[in-house]
């Protein structure tokens, strides 16, 4: 692929933006803080659900200044629904850094960006192009994954050789005085085009310079990365119920599904005894048994009927699935609301 024709790709690049770039919240404005912002929503979560939460949030901390002056708890409690609490504890406090030591004002760069809480390689790279023009190239797994595809690039997705291939052409493609938008326009290939289940190859700017498209197989790049063998984790849940209102409570900020809303919880080989240990009282029955996948455990949640009163770190809900619940909490929830009947 060395004589491929970077200029090309570029101006391709830029035109299929101006034309089909998704109209993204976003994208609408030039505020630095916000383009940040944005990028930090963006970790871990979809666009979809990102969107309708990006403007009130940015309506209750319009500024780094308003972020920074707010308490950590109540900077979590916006971020609701966007999962993982520790971008937002991250971001708060990065906020806070911004106030004290750049006087209010962010870096500029992907190098100095790097050095705020929460921000790594790939969002310092996205902020620095998309906010201060730096060309620097934003490199994720969606990027991976459409550039070893262009150029025919072997290995698997996780092969450090193949990302440092792939960093290597997108470096080359951002040397243009609009880097942001070409990061941003592969970024749209990459999510709505060049998939990882499939790859709709006729309306992309770069089929005609790409290898994986020319061999007939796009789907061939990259190799899939080796499965990571998962580990079983039981969980034991308490069903606790008060004037037609559940018990539930928040999980730590740091660890798996941090600051989510679950029922009552134990985990490990004995989350039945355990739990039971910690609410002082001995289990009721078995309500429901739900399993759940991660990335890397099988966890096996089971329900058991229980009484106690709150504590802290607990609140009674009315209406248990309008809190913001892990998945595995979202379905054990759901499953004991369909199969058991409230006395």
């Amino acid at each position: 692929m060395e004589t491929v024709n970077v200029s090309g790709m570029q101006r391709a690049l830029l035109a299929f933006y101006r034309k089909h770039k998704r109209d993204l919240p976003w994208r609408r404005t030039t505020d630095p803080y916000a383009i940040w912002v944005s990028e930090i929503m963006l970790q871990q979560t979809q666009v979809q659900t990102v969107a309708p939460r990006f403007g009130r949030f940015l309506q209750q901390f319009p500024t780094v200044a308003a972020l920074a002056a707010a308490d950590e708890s109540t900077v979590c409690e916006a971020w609701a629904g966007l999962g993982y609490y520790r971008r937002a504890r991250h971001l708060h406090k990065a906020a806070r850094v911004i106030i004290a030591e750049h006087d209010g004002v962010a870096p500029t760069t992907a190098a100095e960006l790097r050095h705020l809480p929460g921000i790594g390689a790939y969002t310092a790279a996205a902020v620095a192009s998309i906010a201060f023009d730096e060309k620097i190239a934003a490199v994720d797994g969606n990027l991976v994954r459409v550039l070893s595809r262009v150029f025919s690039l072997p290995g698997r997705a996780d092969d450090p050789a193949l990302i440092a291939g792939v960093r290597d052409h997108a470096e080359r493609l951002v040397q243009n005085a609009r880097p942001g938008d070409i990061n941003q326009a592969l970024m749209d290939i990459g999510a709505t085009i060049c998939r990882a289940d499939g790859a709709d190859c006729a309306p992309c700017p770069l089929r005609e310079t790409c290898g994986a498209h020319a061999e007939g197989r796009p789907l061939h790049y990259p190799e899939k990365k080796k499965p990571t063998a998962r580990k079983a984790l039981p969980v034991a849940f308490a069903w606790i119920e008060r004037a037609g209102q559940v018990l539930l409570e928040q999980r730590p900020l740091d660890g798996l599904w941090p600051g989510l809303w679950q029922l009552p919880s134990a985990e490990g080989r004995a989350a039945k005894a355990t739990l039971g240990k910690r609410l002082g009282e001995k289990m009721g029955p078995a309500i429901v048994r739900v399993s759940h996948t991660l990335s890397h455990r099988d966890v096996t949640a089971t329900v058991y009927r229980a009484t106690a009163v709150a504590s802290a770190g607990q609140r009674w809900w009315r209406n248990p699935l309008s809190a913001p619940l892990s998945g595995l909490a979202r379905k054990a929830i759901q499953s004991t609301l369909s199969l058991w009947k409230r006395p």
